[in-house]
């Protein structure tokens, strides 16, 4: 009788367990078991790990053949097991030592030649088995990249299981043959999921080359929320006729964000990975991304879902980038309703037949709205037809909750000529503008140094009411708005947090009065006499 283990990683979302893989050879007829919970691509592999074997050169062990995959509560999905299976029956049969692979993580799908595919959600199912006290991981060659991304973890890269098996038993390595320059190499299609991005609108933004700001003319009070909202992570609607600029505004904010910090890049990256749209040959995505979904897109599109177990949504791919809602009140009441519970937490809980899990969604929200079903409605002579009971429930489709959790409200005029067509006006690039974002965000991760928050939208209303306070009487036209029903507990922390965001714009050590009252200008559309921070046309 022969025994050996190898290890694995379930990913269950994007966190990963664990799973020991066992493999027990006993006298009797020939055939193989596979156990564990595994679904119907994981049962598969043991008509691909039979083939991979014996076109690899070795032996494929004529005796009752039982693989377990422990825990056996977890469900386990997918085709990265055929390697560890592979690798512990090959143990088993005692054809490599079993001592070599027993600490050993094994992630990777075969093909019947023996060739290693990779396959999606390589990086968090590393940083599961790093968090397991594992040090040495084997990925296929083509997602080593992306695992070595992953600190205090020794990658081994190989393209097929005839390398694999020479490494573990001390032998020449053999060469394999390389893809040819120019031709498209078939191991890669298992990273991409066909159309994966396309019902969530996910698009790659490239600092250099991308929409730039100073391409938007006119809408000063429009830039300056931008800023405001990038420097502080919040919340945006921009409502408006068709044609003003709202799209335009929507795209270029990623331009003015900072950069992604290494943890932030990497959890992108894991919700990226295991959603398929990560690019081959990009293990780490550096830029806050970008999500637009069509309005059609159902709420299980938006939050995640799907059969079995839930896959990442809209609101996990823009997670640590940008949200867009391009006519946000054509959205169904439901899809939007849903996102009432990521934009407070920051994650999403999605339960299904398969499980339940939480996924990350710390995005920033931009809504784009139309007055009414023809968009005319602001407009002074513009003919709009429609009468107020259809205007009244278009607006009403943003419910209450939804908006109460949206920190900056614009309505976005029309461009004048002057402003489109006048010599010489030109409002500031992203460039000059994302400079005072990320001097504001330095501001703020040194006052929230000692704390979780790295961002003044995160921090709870408690703690600036408590902790860091405002100028004395500041908070007097606030305070005033709460007692006349204006602002709610919830807006007025978030006038609060805006307000914070204005003095780490303007350098001052905490808000004054003039930042408070911007931010609910900013909040409810009542001027409040305070003139904006963008920069002046050039």
């Amino acid at each position: 009788m022969g025994f050996a283990r190898a290890c694995s990683v379930a990913l269950v979302g994007v966190e990963g367990v664990v799973v020991e893989v066992q493999a027990d050879l006993e006298p009797g007829v020939a055939a193989f078991t596979l156990v564990g919970l595994p679904d119907k691509s994981l049962v598969e592999s043991r008509d691909r790990v039979r083939a991979a074997v014996v076109n690899s050169g070795a032996d494929w062990p004529q005796k009752k053949l039982t693989v377990g995959l422990s825990p056996a509560s977890v469900p386990k999905s997918g085709s990265g097991f055929d390697l560890a299976v592979a690798a512990a029956v090959l143990a088993a049969a005692e054809r490599i030592d079993p001592r070599q692979i027993t600490d050993l993580v094994l992630i990777g799908e075969l093909g019947l030649d023996g060739r290693v595919r990779p396959v999606r959600g390589v990086l968090p199912a590393v940083l599961a088995a790093a968090e397991a006290g594992y040090d040495q991981v084997v990925v296929p060659e083509q997602t080593a990249g992306e695992a070595a991304l992953v600190p205090g973890v020794s990658v081994l890269g190989v393209r097929s299981l005839r390398q694999l098996i020479a490494i573990l038993s001390d032998e020449p390595v053999p060469d394999e043959e390389p893809v040819e320059p120019g031709r498209p190499d078939p191991a890669l299609a298992g990273l991409l999921v066909p159309g994966a991005g396309v019902g969530t609108g996910v698009a790659p933004m490239d600092r250099a080359t991308g929409p730039d700001l100073a391409d938007v003319a006119g809408q000063r009070a429009a830039r300056t929320a931008l800023e405001v909202a990038a420097a502080g992570g919040h919340h945006l609607l921009l409502s408006g006729p068709p044609g003003a600029g709202k799209t335009m505004l929507a795209e270029r904010l990623p331009g003015i964000l900072p950069p992604l910090g290494r943890q932030e890049s990497l959890e992108v990256t894991a919700v990226h990975s295991v959603a398929g749209i990560l690019p081959p040959g990009e293990p780490l995505v550096r830029a806050a991304p970008y999500c637009a979904p069509h309005h059609s897109a159902t709420m299980q599109a938006l939050v995640g879902g799907g059969h079995g177990l839930p896959r990442p949504g809209a609101v996990s791919l823009a997670h640590r980038g940008v949200l867009f809602l391009d006519e946000a009140p054509e959205f169904t009441g439901k899809a939007l309703d849903a996102l009432r519970q990521p934009l407070e937490a920051g994650h999403v809980v999605v339960a299904r037949s398969g499980g339940v899990v939480r996924l990350p969604a710390r995005f920033l929200l931009v809504l784009a709205a139309n007055p009414c079903p023809c968009g005319r409605h602001t407009l002074v002579g513009a003919g709009c037809e429609c009468p107020p009971s259809v205007v009244r429930r278009y607006q009403a489709r943003l419910s209450g909750p939804l908006l109460d959790r949206v920190d900056l409200r614009i309505e976005v005029e029309p461009v004048s000529r002057a402003d489109l067509l006048g010599p010489g006006v030109r409002g500031e690039s992203s460039a000059e503008v994302a400079v005072r974002v990320r001097e504001a965000r330095e501001r703020a991760s040194a006052r929230l140094a000692d704390t979780g928050w790295t961002m003044n939208a995160e921090v709870p209303g408690h703690a600036l009411r408590t902790r860091w306070t405002v100028a004395p009487g500041a908070l007097a036209a606030a305070e005033r708005d709460v007692e006349r029903g204006l602002l709610t507990a919830r807006g007025l922390d978030r006038v609060l947090r805006v307000a914070w965001t204005l003095a780490d714009l303007a350098g001052r050590d905490r808000p004054e009065a003039r930042d408070v009252a911007h931010a609910l200008q900013l909040r409810t559309g009542i001027a409040r006499g305070v003139p904006d921070l963008a920069g002046a046309p050039r």
